[in-house]
C-alpha cells in the first residue's frame, strides 16, 4: 500500500470561549478555547494533494477571524505551489473550508454529491443553515462544475492509492473525512466531524449542526477507519500543533501528522 506524508499548516485563527465549541455546558465554559484554521497537505513521491483551501482576507475580515498568513502563503512554507496542484480534496463547502477555490486553477475538485445538493437546495432558504456558507464560494464551485473540474463521490471513494473519502454529514449534510495510509498507520482527517478533541472524547458536539445522529455515530465511524484515537485529527483544535512534531522552520505553525505524537 502506497504510504503518505501528512502535513496540518494553521493559516487563521479565533479567540473563543469553551461555551461557544460544544451544544451543552460543561467544565470549560468560562474559560478560553481558541480555533486554530488549518488546510492538511498530503504528499507520495511526486504526487501533492491539498485537502481544503480555507478562506481569504475578506472573509476573515467580516467574521471576526485573524489570518495569520493567506493560504497560498502556507502553502509555500511548505514548498508547495498552489498554481500547479492538481488534486484538491474539499471535506465541505463551508467558508473556512472552500474558500480560495481560485488559487488552483490546475486543480480537479472531489466533493460529496450530498454537499453540493445541500449547498445549493432548499435548506439554504433558512439563515441557521446557510450561515456557514459563503454564496460566492459555492457559486465558484457551481462554475467547476460546468467546467468539468469537480468529481463527485456517493459515500466512499478513492482518491489515490492510499487516500480514501468517507461520508459521515452531520456537521454539514455532505461532510466527508480523509483516511490517509502512513507509516505509522491510517491517519483520518476527520474535519468538522469533531472540530476539536474534546467533542469526540466527552460525546458532547460543536453547536454548528444539521444531523446530531449522524454526527454522534461519525465519531465511531472515525474511530474504525483510524484503527487508534491517537491517529484521528479534528478539524480546528490548537492541541494538534501542540503535540505533533513541526517542521523545521515553520515555527511550529505546520506539523507532521505522518509522524506520532513522540517524534516517532
Amino acid at each position: 500500500m502506497r504510504q503518505w506524508q501528512v502535513h496540518a499548516l494553521r493559516y487563521a485563527v479565533h479567540e473563543r470561549l469553551g461555551a461557544e465549541n460544544f451544544l451543552r455546558s460543561n467544565d470549560l465554559h468560562d474559560l478560553p478555547m481558541p480555533m486554530d484554521y488549518f488546510v492538511w497537505v498530503l504528499r507520495s513521491d511526486d504526487e501533492t494533494i491539498v485537502v481544503d483551501t480555507g478562506f481569504g482576507e475578506e472573509q476573515a475580515r467580516r467574521r471576526g477571524r485573524t489570518l495569520l498568513r493567506t493560504v497560498g502563503e502556507a502553502l509555500r512554507m511548505l514548498g508547495v505551489a498552489a498554481e500547479s496542484v492538481g488534486t484538491v480534496i474539499i471535506t465541505h463547502l463551508h467558508y473556512d473550508h472552500a474558500g480560495n477555490l481560485d488559487l488552483f486553477p490546475q486543480a480537479r475538485f472531489h466533493l460529496q454529491d450530498r454537499e453540493m445538493g445541500f449547498a445549493t437546495g432548499r435548506h439554504m432558504c433558512q439563515a441557521c443553515l446557510r450561515a456557514p456558507f459563503e454564496v460566492e464560494d459555492v457559486v465558484q464551485m457551481v462554475r467547476a462544475v460546468y467546467a468539468e473540474r469537480v468529481e463527485f463521490h456517493d459515500g466512499d471513494g478513492e482518491v489515490a492509492e492510499g487516500v480514501t473519502l468517507h461520508h459521515v454529514g452531520g456537521h454539514s449534510d455532505g461532510l466527508q473525512m480523509v483516511r490517509v495510509m502512513t507509516a505509522r498507520g491510517p491517519v483520518v482527517l476527520a474535519s468538522d466531524a469533531s472540530h476539536y478533541y474534546a467533542n469526540m472524547q466527552t460525546q458532547n458536539p460543536f453547536p454548528i449542526v444539521y444531523d446530531l445522529g449522524a454526527m454522534a455515530q461519525g465519531w465511531g465511524k472515525a474511530r474504525r477507519l483510524a484503527g487508534s484515537d491517537d491517529r484521528i485529527i479534528p478539524g480546528h483544535d490548537p492541541k494538534v500543533r501542540q503535540i505533533y512534531p513541526a517542521v523545521p522552520g515553520t515555527d511550529g505553525e505546520i506539523v507532521a501528522l505522518h509522524l506520532s505524537p513522540d517524534g516517532a
